[in-house]
């Protein structure tokens, strides 16, 4: 099984980066052989410095995924990073232990940034550089993965424009956005683009058969339902209180019929989210807490001492910053979800011959079309998109969903 299986309905992007693999081990095999006269001549044994965008029109060492949600930018860049360090006979087999402990997150010379928080911190960033200028240890290469680039400030991506103009000779970045709007220009102009595109509902559920043994009709609707999204379509398919929340959801933003309506379903909505970033901090906070206090060397009950009470609220701080991001994460889900659900009922009054998203709800979706107008629903359409606009600026989100579904109530 080959470490691209993953990139559904992504053949354009799993081509470009079978060749980058195939010049990457061409041009490994090419530094180890100057190494190796060179410490025959008795030199220090390293080839000179050559930018590897130069050796092969396949190959770059900054590389920018963009892609919306659920396209599988990660994967990409993960599937391209165990290419690069695979030790197989063809570059990615996803056998060899390289591809496995790169799948896996656990090689000692793949690096994955990713936030808990809001944002990646300047910190962050300037440890990841640092990082990015020693030699690989086990591997052919180094490198770095940095999963949401977005959510980099304008200061902390200048951090980075040093490493990613001029690398290491065996360093490797790899950045995933949305868009390539999400980075400076300057970042942008120096990586190779992969652009991923939203795959086929039948290629998703194909893949949710295949390889997690569900039911072909229902991996379908997970699909559809998903609009795509792969990890959202397995958690449709194989968790009913996913389901049922999301269904409780849409029926809900459907059942207002007034600004008290509204604020309830609102409530609801708030309150579902916060229980889920709730849950989160319960299952991890004191276990990382732990962790933290056993490596100071403080015993399990004892008392914190004044010399590691900054990291532990250090570590607290950090545990908050992750709980926001998981409530508006979840927010966010939930009003892609409802412009889904608009979709549909603007589909039926058009009269569109295409396939519903929430094939599942067909009969509320009829109802809700013969009782309202286009216009009405574009209007809807348009109030979700300003709350999640509201919700990334940092609007309170209990406010940005309340006037959002105050928005969504029938107005004449």
């Amino acid at each position: 099984m080959s470490v691209f299986d993953e990139l559904v309905g992504q053949r354009a992007v799993r081509e470009q980066l079978q060749r980058a693999a195939h010049a990457a081990r061409l041009l490994a095999a090419r530094f180890d052989e100057e190494s190796a006269e060179g410490a025959e001549e008795g030199s220090r044994g390293a080839p000179a410095d050559a930018p590897i965008s130069g050796s092969d029109a396949a190959l770059s060492q900054a590389w920018l995924f963009t892609g919306p949600p659920g396209s599988g930018r990660s994967i990409a860049a993960r599937a391209l990073a165990a290419a690069l360090e695979c030790t197989g006979e063809e570059p990615g087999c996803g056998q060899c232990h390289a591809c496995q402990t790169v799948l896996a997150g656990t090689h000692p010379d793949v690096t994955l940034l990713t936030t808990e928080g809001v944002t990646i911190t300047a910190d962050q960033t300037r440890a990841i550089v640092a990082e990015s200028y020693t030699a690989p240890g086990s591997g052919r290469w180094r490198i770095i993965i940095i999963e949401d680039a977005d959510r980099m400030l304008e200061r902390t991506t200048n951090v980075l424009l040093k490493a990613i103009e001029e690398p290491p000779e065996r360093t490797f970045w790899m950045l995933c956005t949305p868009s390539p709007d999400d980075v400076l220009p300057t970042i942008r102009s120096r990586c190779r683009r992969v652009n991923l595109v939203v795959p086929a509902a039948e290629d998703v559920a194909e893949l949710l058969v295949r390889r997690d043994g569900i039911e072909p009709q229902r991996a379908l609707q997970a699909a559809r339902a998903a609009q795509s999204h792969i990890g959202r379509a397995r958690g449709l398919a194989t968790d009913v209180q996913v389901r049922q929340q999301r269904e409780e959801t849409l029926l809900g933003a459907l059942g207002i019929r007034g600004t008290g309506d509204a604020v309830i379903v609102a409530q609801r909505v708030f309150d579902h989210a916060k229980k889920q970033a709730d849950a989160q901090a319960e299952r991890d906070n004191e276990r990382e807490r732990q962790e933290l206090l056993a490596t100071l060397g403080v015993r399990e009950g004892a008392r914190v001492p004044p010399a590691v009470r900054a990291q532990v609220r250090e570590l607290e701080e950090k545990q908050k910053r992750r709980a926001t991001r998981t409530q508006r994460d979840v927010l966010d889900r939930d009003m892609v979800d409802l412009l889904s659900l608009y979709r549909d009922i603007l589909t039926v009054q058009l009269g569109a011959q295409v396939p519903l998203i929430n094939a599942d709800l067909t009969k509320q979706i009829e109802q809700a079309a013969a009782a309202a107008s286009s216009e009405q629903s574009v209007r809807r359409m348009d109030a979700i998109a300003t709350a999640r606009q509201r919700l990334a600026g940092n609007v309170a989100p209990q406010l940005a969903i309340e006037a959002m579904m105050v928005a969504l109530r029938p107005q004449g």
